[in-house]
Parts: structure tokens; sequence; C-alpha cells
């Protein structure tokens, strides 16, 4: 019988198990070819959840130091000199690429589309009328932007949703917004210094320093980035999600944004990249103005997706650049294919222009409203109300939860974890900067990701979040 000490860990519950393999694998302990526990026996032996099984034993396998053998099951591999040849990072974070599939059975840290939420049937009907209908066409290729038909309905979408009055010809349309950010970097240079916010998206920092460039990371107040901060490390680009900020929820106030815009016009050469990611899913009161409609020197470029409100696997993304920037992306950049394909790009023009998107968008917000209200009334219902503060909540598909309790945050997320509940802390979201530090406000705070939440199993999963906290 294969068990550990698992009690005392600071980490998350699967890296303490992987370690722990890991070790007696190195040592010899566990000898090349000898069969693991399956992952069932070993969450029995060792008293833990299944999935946190599978997370270990998906990063060994990753790593080669086991091998699964089909309908046989897992194996150490032989790794004598293997040591020597991986190398040694302080910061592992799990592959999104992993084929391993939750068990939760509610994970707040999931953030993606529900399947049963993407309009099949009219993007389907999409997808038939432009190989009808479009057969040249497709046959083309695509300008370095975008299709043009594509770019000016993306004009009259953002008019529509977001008050916004851009002209085609200033629209790039990428295969994601990753892909938006290197464009940027090449059009503005990699020798000035890029902001971000603290806490934020981790994905921006990664992409960024992908990039070559050098990140500083800005803390943020209850309205947002601070103008002064900005003076004060010299930041020539600011990356920020203004409407709802990741993770925090924060929704900047228009006072604070003419801060802001007042700092960008002060110096040539100074950007503000508008990150409006969800803004179409704000489901209480009206949309906030962006940045960009109020942009009069511009120092906005403006950045959203459909990954949103279609799905996170449709990697359209556009971003609206100022003047100068278009000409400089047409004089330097142009040479580029556009990352969509034409055929893509096709399909979202005809589920626009149907007005089909119109339809699928009211859908969106009232499906979400009516989960994310049922959530939060069955929590204030609860043992937990008394326990729990709600912040965020108008914008987006996620909301903070403090919890105010005795227990400890790692004993909280291990015992989630055994509940089979997936939840994501605010202190996971590294504070870099050393005025900030680790912030005690932020432990038990949650961040409650509810799009994928079964609200048919409410009862269960509020029981069971009572169980963890109380």
């Amino acid at each position: 019988m294969l068990t550990y000490d698992l009690q005392k860990t600071e980490g998350p519950l699967y890296e303490t198990l992987y370690n722990a393999i890991k070790t007696d694998i190195l040592t010899g302990v566990l000898e090349p070819n000898e069969k693991l526990p399956s992952k069932r026996r070993m969450a029995s032996n060792n008293g833990i959840s299944v999935i946190t099984v599978e997370n270990a034993y998906g990063r060994l396998l990753s790593e080669g130091y086991i091998q699964s053998k089909p309908k046989s099951g897992f194996y150490v591999c032989d790794i004598k000199g293997l040591e020597h040849e991986i190398p040694k990072t302080d910061i592992f974070e799990p592959s999104k690429n992993d084929a391993i599939q939750s068990k939760h059975i509610a994970d707040f840290s999931n953030n993606q589309t529900p399947t049963d939420l993407f309009p099949f049937d009219d993007w389907s009907k999409a997808t038939r009328s432009v190989l009808s209908r479009k057969h040249e066409e497709l046959l083309e290729n695509s300008p370095s932007c975008g299709v043009l038909q594509l770019r000016r309905s993306i004009a009259e979408y953002l008019k529509e949703y977001r008050g916004l009055e851009v002209d085609e010809s200033t629209i790039v349309v990428g295969a994601g917004s990753e892909f938006l950010y290197g464009l940027i970097v090449q059009l503005i240079g990699r020798d000035v210094v890029y902001g971000i916010e603290n806490p934020g998206y981790r994905k921006q920092e990664l992409t960024y320093k992908a990039q070559g460039v050098q990140v500083e990371h800005l803390r943020i107040d209850d309205k947002g980035v601070q103008a002064e901060e900005l003076e004060d490390k010299d930041i020539g680009v600011v990356h920020i999600t203004p409407s709802h900020q990741y993770p925090t929820g924060i929704v900047m106030p228009i006072s604070r944004r003419y801060e802001l815009l007042a700092w960008a016009a002060e110096k040539q050469g100074r950007y503000i990249i508008e990150d409006d990611y969800d803004s179409e899913l704000r489901l209480d009161g009206k949309p906030i103005p962006s940045f960009k409609s109020i942009d009069r020197e511009g120092c906005v470029i403006y950045l959203n997706t459909f990954s949103k409100t279609l799905c996170s696997t449709v990697r359209i993304s556009y971003m609206v650049l100022p003047p100068r920037l278009v000409r400089l992306f047409n004089e330097r950049l142009s040479f580029y294919s556009c990352t969509v394909s034409t055929f893509e790009q096709y399909t979202l023009l005809e589920f626009m222009e149907s007005g089909r998107i119109g339809t699928h968008i009211n859908r969106l917000r009232t499906y979400y409203r009516r989960k994310r209200d049922a959530f939060i009334d069955a929590l204030k219902k609860s043992q937990l109300g008394a326990h729990v503060e709600i912040s965020g909540e108008k914008a987006g598909l996620h909301f903070l939860m403090k919890v105010h309790t005795q227990k400890k945050e790692e004993d909280v997320m291990r015992a989630a974890d055994l509940e089979g509940i997936g939840l994501c802390s605010l202190s996971s979201f590294p504070r870099k900067n050393s005025e900030t530090g680790a912030h005690a406000t932020d432990s038990n705070t949650f961040v409650m990701n509810y799009a994928t939440l079964d609200v048919s199993r409410l009862d269960e999963i509020i029981g069971k979040l009572c169980r963890v906290f109380v």
C-alpha cells in the first residue's frame, strides 16, 4: 500500500503528492517499471480525492517520471539521469493542454462557457449559408487586418453594444488576444515599460515577457490603477480591465478614467490598453462607457474578444487602434497574414449580420443573471449567509466571496477538494510589489466563477460549501 503524509502541506494537495511520488522515484524507493496504484486506490489509501491523484499523475506523466499503459495502469519510468535533463523551476503551473477532466461537482475556478450555451443551430445555419453563397470570397486571401465586411460589422456592433463610433479601417482581427498583445508590442516597441494590474490576469504578464518587454506590476485600490504610480514607475503602456477588473471585479469610475487619460496625454507615446473582455455580459445596470469612447487624444487601444460571448475555443479577437498606430500597422505589419481563417471570419460575419448574435447575447444575460441570483440567494439563506461578503457581482461571470471563518485558507482548500469543490483563492494571484505584500485581506477570499455551476445540484453544492467553511 502506497501512502504518504499529506496533512501538513502549504501548497496545492496534488503538488504535495506529486513531489512525494517524484522523490520516491528519484531515490529508488519506487523502482523502474514498478506499477503504481490506480487513481481510485491511491485516493482511497491517502484519504484524498481522485481529481487530486489525477492532477499529480498527470504532471508526473507529462514530465516523464511515469508512463501509462493502455488497460494496464501507470508504471514508473527508468529515469536514470533524468534529474539532470529536466530543467528545475521554482514555479509550476499545470498545463492547460493536459487532457485531465475535472470531476468536481462544482468547479468555481473554471470560467469556460457551458457547452449547452453555444448556439450550435444558429452557427451551423451561418456555416451553411457561407458555404453556399461565398465560394469566391472563401478562396480569397484575407487582408492582414481581417475581412473588410467583418470589420465593418464589428464597428456597427461596437456602436450598438458599447456606444463606440469607430471606423472599420482602425480595426484589426486576430486569433486570440495574446496574438494581438504581440502586435501591440511590435507597434509600440520593446524599449518602453508595460504596466499591468496587480493582482491581475496572469497570461498578460507571461505574454508580454515572452515578447521581451519590461513588465511592472501596478497596485489597484477600490477604483483601479492609480495615475501616480504610473508616473513613479515610468510606465509607457498600461494594460487594464476597467469595466470588470480581473480578479477583483472592480469597475473603474469615470473620475479615475479621466485621470489616466490625462496621464496618457501628458507625454507622446503613452498608451492605455483597454481590455474589455466581457463587457457584453454586464448583468445589472447600464454598461459603463468605455475608455475609447472618451479618448480625444488617440491614446487608447481597445481590445475585445468573442470568446466570452461564444466560447473559449472560438479564437476571434479584435482591437481598435488609434490613428497613429493604424498608420504604423499599415507601414510595418501589413505583410502578416490574418491569423483567423477566411472561412471563420465569414461565418462570424453571417452570424452577426443575421441578428443572431443579439439574440444570443440577450439569452446569455438572462441565463447568467438567473444562475448568479439563484447562487447568491442560496448562499445568503444558508449557514454561510452570516459569514460571507459578496462583491463585484454586477458585471461579468465571477464575483468575490469573502468568508469570515477561523479556518486557515490552506485547510479550506484541502477540505473543498475532498468535497469535490474547486475553489480559486484571491491569494493565489501573486502580489508582486513589496509594498503590497501578501495581503491579509485576501485570506479566505475566493474568485467564484459561476458560468459552469449546475443549478440543479445547488442544494448539494451549498451543503458542501457549508461543511468546508463552517
